[in-house]
């Protein structure tokens, strides 16, 4: 044998075997575990390799162990884990809010509602007393209150409580005296309610706004643990991305400040849709969209009407329960008109909030002029409960993105055939329909006017049944999503309307390691188990940052 040819040989051999040998060291490897990756083929991997907050490398259990190294190695059990979840359309900072607030969520009476405001605590004159929830929807006399009651019982405290869809609030005396409100004002008539001369106490849309905005704020230190909350309570539901529909530039400062301090690792990722007040358009719309690896700004927030449950959505035809009256036209067309323009101008996306079909028809109506067919600037529809079959071609025609929130269709379907009699809510909560508009949906919950939990939006949208189980067949089931659309619109899809799709939405190679593991695998297991899973870990840019205890 020919030593000089032996020798190179054998070196060959020895350097192709180090390097099968010599692995990539990485921050976190997952193995033995059913990844739902949700890219363009739902493909489903046994192992991830995670690397400076990024998706390094996906596929079976064995090649991912091969390649890679690491000191933390999580065996998944056989686990499933998805993306993180998004919240398309919420209220995050509202949410926050709210926990200084008294919960009134699941009042039989008006007698309930002033019981639990006796319960929560003693008042000192002057002290505001606020809560939000109430739904006389749930009561035997299925009426608005009005402020007789709290006036008598605390006629030295401004007391507020907002309805549960946030459209309507209930004020007392010295709370209407606080915000400058009276028998004399600028609103529209059906927006201040009055009765025998007398203001009832019940305000609605604008005048509900002007009323909230007259409550104090929390100081900075209690704002920041209110929002430290909402965010814990969100990573425990496996959302790693909230979509806050509605804020006012100090907000929206306050995002950016928490996004880009120490700690910031621990601040959920916000898309952000601005008021379009004078100083917003100043301080953000007209120097553009703002990304950073938490916040992203780049979308403007407008109200066409209110909300079914109060009568204030706007319809083409009268309210089947209250002829005469069709709801409230909360912005012109020409308003509409300007804002379209500004948003064409700098770039940022128009997301309209629309529940009535009188309201969507006047949007995608003035969308239609500016958009002018097939684009990718992704205007998107808030809602969009109650849409003309007419109308619906309007959302392909012109690309407009339908935002829904399943659990609205389910919470409302006791009382909603009510309102709109029994030939529209056959194409009210028509999810179905506008998916195969564009082939594709966001979808959220709206909280806190709904349950936090993505699980329970997924459940909604396939089984189309309450909690409960109610009704048997689901609740005009024909517009139900399939297990993977659903699935889709509470991760990449709802990514895409946010313009984040390249970043988060899916289990990817250079995504952000966004991901939950849950107990049970929602793709497979009885509709009826769905409410019932539970979130075992969330994971925000590979950081575990909720465990389940």
């Amino acid at each position: 044998m020919n030593k000089k040819l032996l020798m190179p040989g054998l070196t060959l051999l020895f350097l192709l075997n180090s390097c099968n040998l010599m692995k990539t060291k990485t921050d976190l490897i997952i193995y033995h575990a059913k990844i739902y990756t949700v890219d363009s083929v739902l493909t489903i991997s046994e192992a991830m390799a995670v690397n400076n907050g990024k998706i390094l490398a996906t596929g079976s259990t064995k090649d991912i162990l091969k390649k890679y190294e690491s000191d933390k190695m999580l065996d998944a059990e056989g686990k499933p884990i998805y993306p993180g979840f998004i919240d398309a359309h919420c209220h995050f900072y509202g949410y926050a809010l709210n926990f200084r607030h008294i919960e009134l969520n699941g009042c039989k009476s008006f007698d309930e509602v002033l019981s639990r405001i006796q319960q929560f605590g003693k008042y000192k004159p002057g002290d505001w007393i606020v809560g939000r929830g109430w739904d006389h929807n749930l009561w035997k006399e299925k009426t608005f209150p009005d402020r007789r009651k709290l006036d008598e019982l605390y006629p030295e405290n401004p007391v507020v409580l907002t309805r549960i869809d946030g459209h309507v609030v209930l004020a007392n005396k010295m709370a209407l005296q606080k915000a400058g409100i009276g028998l004399q004002n600028t609103f529209k008539p059906a927006e201040v309610e009055t009765r025998h001369g007398m203001l009832t106490g019940i305000l609605s849309e604008d005048a509900a706004d002007q009323m909230r905005n007259a409550i104090p704020k929390p100081e900075p230190g209690l704002l920041l643990s209110l929002i430290a909350k909402a965010r814990e309570n969100c990573f425990a539901v496996g959302l790693t991305t909230v979509s806050d529909a509605g804020l006012n530039a100090e907000t929206a400062r306050l995002y950016c400040d928490l996004s880009s301090e120490p700690g910031s690792s621990r601040m959920i990722r916000v898309y952000a849709m601005l008021e379009p007040s004078s100083e917003n358009i100043k301080q953000y719309i007209r120097k553009g969209p703002y990304k950073n690896s938490r916040i992203h700004i780049n979308s403007v927030k407008m109200y066409a009407d209110g909300s079914l449950g109060s009568r204030t959505a706007f319809l083409k035809q009268a309210y089947s329960d209250m002829p005469g009256q069709r709801g409230i036209q909360v912005v012109s067309a020409d308003s509409l008109r300007k804002i379209c323009k500004l948003c064409l101008e700098y770039g940022y996306q128009l997301n309209t909030h629309a529940i009535g079909d009188s309201a969507n028809n006047m949007v995608l109506g003035v969308y239609s002029e500016y958009l002018k067919g097939t684009n990718d600037r992704r205007w998107r529809i808030e809602h969009c409960q109650v849409v003309d079959p007419a109308d619906l071609h309007k959302f392909r025609d012109f690309s407009v993105i339908p935002s829904i929130q399943a659990t609205h269709a389910t919470s409302d379907m006791g009382w909603a055939k009510d309102r709109l009699g029994p030939d529209r809510i056959s194409w009210a909560y028509a999810y179905k329909s506008l998916l195969m508009q564009n082939g594709w949906l966001a979808n959220g919950t709206d909280f806190p006017i709904e349950n936090i939990s993505p699980l329970l939006t997924f459940y909604a949208s396939v089984a189309r049944r309450d909690k409960e189980g109610k009704p048997a067949g689901g609740f005009q089931p024909e517009n139900a999503l399939s297990r993977e659309e659903a699935l889709r619109s509470i991760t990449i899809w709802a990514a895409k309307a946010d313009f984040w799709e390249d970043e988060i939405g899916s289990i990817e190679v250079g995504k952000s390691a966004d991901f939950v593991i849950l107990d049970k695998d929602i793709m497979l297991v009885e509709e009826s188990e769905i409410p019932g899973t539970k979130v075992l870990s969330t994971f925000l840019s590979g950081i575990e940052i909720y465990t389940r205890k």
